[in-house]
């Protein structure tokens, strides 16, 4: 019986573990490399190990090392979280050998469904749907594109040991074939060690659905129900969601049954993920077997009331499973964001540094709703280079899908990050966006929507004057303190006026403000009156409310003559004029941004893979001008014009900052 957990992982998944093993009375030891020495998952644990240098290949997927950290505490488990060393055989084989139990699917299973290619034969044999491609090992570049031509393009190009969307591209050409070829071939090597690659048919407006399945040691297996996962970027999913709005009860047994046919097949014991592609006729085929714990299970945890990771445990202890397909009840809707460090107007590229405040949204677990925030960062936490740029995942439940989304709303707009680009104004956009509050989405969902990148959201003009009242008051109450610090100095306190004008977003809103001591009411000109009631104090980042008899939530910063108001996606200057202010700001010169346009800057910290061009080349608008990695992601700068290389200030191996100048162009 396992009674001291080893967690081989890091972030938001080891603390995860951790908070199950200590429900179950079971010790846990933390491992951490130079670059998580503080984090959280080490205070959390019981006890921790250090185990190498920050690059991954350095320390947490080194299995001496990791055995080293066994053997040193003693522990009798290990939990591997995602990632890393979850899906290694090698990994389980050596656990085995050195008698401590993993919690996770015999080392037959995961070498049978981590390799992709093998996983689709033996899927084929079990009865399961699967798509068209091609199953043999890829030689090079030139023969990638020769075997995407044979399928026929758009094609997927895939890791064979892949996951998280790592090593994966979509090519629609040769030339995105040979260039995606390489890309995946050199991020599979560093994350998983293994570069080989598989090429199979995209299907086309496919949703990503995937089955959760528990299996134990005595040959039972059931199903969990499913989670969709259409809303992706660049293959990582961003919004999660359990059950999915587009299946119907037959479809959901069928490819249930088929999940629990093919862990059967491959003798697997443990918690696992069947992924689909499904079609618009409700067509699935099979993409892939996760023999691990998914990032999205607290979904799944929520709709089912069901402890993914104390069932791991239990199963690796050689329990029988206690719930029988029978007793699975799906029970509400839950939504799953994730927080990335990545800047959503940079094109989502990692974003990293110190978290100079970090405030999630208060946790609740009520009849009719609740939130969760399965996380591994603090304030004043550092976020690293080195490792994935999920920083949390925000979960919402409630008894139906738009009560669920609406407690995500309310979720997003009150969790405060600041010293990080961050995604959570686009977080905020979806879970508002027609297409998605419908349910009618597909994993091309955020490309077809935003094909331009992510430039913040225009608020409609109700949610504008909405605001406009809410500031109006606010800047009131800062007035009145600033009046009443002034007065004890100067003896006398400046009169606040009752009329202002707003300006935010484009807009102008002239308004007269009543006050008494409850709230303000909040006067425009068109006669319109809004009731404005808060507790909000200047100082404040989170402002909480009622405007017109609804709840509003503001992130507010403070800014001449008005606000930095963040709310529902937009990210707003919101000025507080009086109406003398109001005519002589209209007079105020425009700053105009540097011009940068002849030269290339990195567009997020990162180092260079590999520069494609030299000085004196002519470049065409489009073509490939180097490669970052970041965040264990390959990122291909391109052209964005007809030029001439004139300078060149980095190399292959340098490491960059966000702006800094790479090369110059006449």
């Amino acid at each position: 019986m396992i009674d001291k957990i080893l967690i081989a992982n890091r972030g938001e998944i080891a603390c995860r573990v951790i908070k199950t093993a200590r429900k179950m009375g079971i010790k846990t030891v933390a491992i951490y490399s130079d670059a998580d020495k503080n984090a959280l998952h080490v205070k959390m644990a019981d006890e921790s190990v250090h185990i190498g240098p920050p690059p991954a290949n350095q320390s947490y997927i080194v299995i001496d090392k990791v055995m080293d950290a066994i053997r040193q505490t003693g522990a009798n488990g290990v939990h591997p979280g995602y990632g890393f060393l979850s899906e290694n055989s090698k990994f389980a084989e050596a656990l085995e050998a050195e008698g401590v139990l993993f919690v996770g699917p015999p080392k037959g299973a995961i070498e049978a469904m981590g390799d992709k290619i093998t996983s689709k034969k033996i899927a084929q044999e079990a009865g399961v749907s699967t798509v068209p491609g091609y199953m043999g090992l890829i030689a090079d570049a030139e023969e990638a594109v020769k075997i995407s031509n044979d399928i026929g393009y758009p094609v997927m190009i895939k890791a064979s040991a892949g996951g998280g969307g790592k090593g994966m591209r979509i090519a629609w050409n040769d030339t995105e074939a040979r260039e995606g070829f390489e890309s995946s071939k050199n991020e599979a090597a560093n994350s998983f060690g293994d570069d080989r690659i598989f090429i199979e048919k995209f299907v086309t407006q496919p949703r990503h659905i995937e089955i959760q399945v528990l299996a134990d040691k005595h040959g039972n297996c059931i199903y969990l129900g499913e989670r969709e996962c259409s809303i992706q970027r660049r293959n990582q999913k961003v919004i999660e969601e359990a059950p999915s709005p587009f299946l119907d009860e037959a479809t959901r047994k069928a490819m249930g049954e088929q999940a629990c046919a093919l862990a059967k097949a491959v003798g697997y014991a443990s918690a696992g993920t069947v992924e689909f592609i499904v079609d618009g006729q409700r067509n699935f085929y099979f993409l892939e077997m996760n023999t691990r714990l998914q990032v999205e299970h607290p979904v799944t945890e929520l709709i089912t009331g069901v402890d993914l990771v104390e069932q791991m445990i239990r199963v690796a202890n050689g329990e029988e499973l206690s719930i029988k397909q029978e007793d699975v009840k799906l029970n509400g809707w839950a939504m799953e964001s994730r927080l990335y460090a990545e800047d959503p107007y940079r094109n989502f590229l990692p974003s990293i540094g110190r978290l100079t405040r970090y405030r999630p949204p208060v946790e609740v677990a009520e009849d009719t709703r609740a939130v969760r925030n399965d996380t591994g960062v603090f304030e004043g936490g550092e976020i690293s280079m080195y490792y994935d740029p999920m920083i949390a995942k925000l979960c919402t439940w409630a008894p139906t899908r738009l009560e669920a989304i609406e407690e995500m709303r309310n979720a997003l707009d009150s969790f405060e990050v600041e010293g990080i680009g961050h995604n959570l104004p686009f977080l905020s956009a979806v879970m508002d966006h027609k297409k998605f509050v419908d349910g009618d989405m597909t994993t091309a969902f955020i490309a077809e929507e935003y094909p331009e990148g992510f430039a913040g959201v225009d608020l409609p003009e109700p949610a504008l004057r909405r605001i406009a009242a809410a500031c109006a008051a606010m800047n009131r109450v800062a007035e009145i303190r600033r009046t009443r610090i002034s007065g004890t100095m100067d003896n006398h306190e400046r009169k606040v006026g009752d009329d202002w004008v707003v300006r935010l977003g484009g807009a102008e809103f002239p308004v007269t403000i009543a006050a008494d001591p409850k709230g303000s009411d909040v006067s425009f000109a068109d006669g319109t009156v809004l009731r404005v009631e808060s507790d909000w104090t200047p100082g404040d980042q989170l402002a909480n409310l009622m405007v017109g008899g609804t709840p509003l939530v503001l992130k507010t910063g403070k800014i001449t003559n008005g606000f930095r108001i963040r709310s529902r996606g937009a990210d707003l200057k919101v000025h507080v004029y009086t109406p003398r202010q109001a005519e002589m700001a209209l007079l105020m010169p425009e700053k105009l941004p540097p011009d940068t346009s002849k030269m290339l800057l990195c567009p997020m910290p990162g180092v260079v893979v590999k520069m494609n061009v030299a000085v004196g080349d002519e470049v065409q608008e489009g073509q490939a001008l180097c490669t970052i990695e970041a965040m264990k992601m390959e990122n291909i700068l391109r052209a964005e014009k007809k030029a001439v290389v004139t300078k060149i200030n980095a190399g292959a191996g340098d490491s960059l900052a966000v702006d800094e100048v790479i090369m110059e162009f006449e």
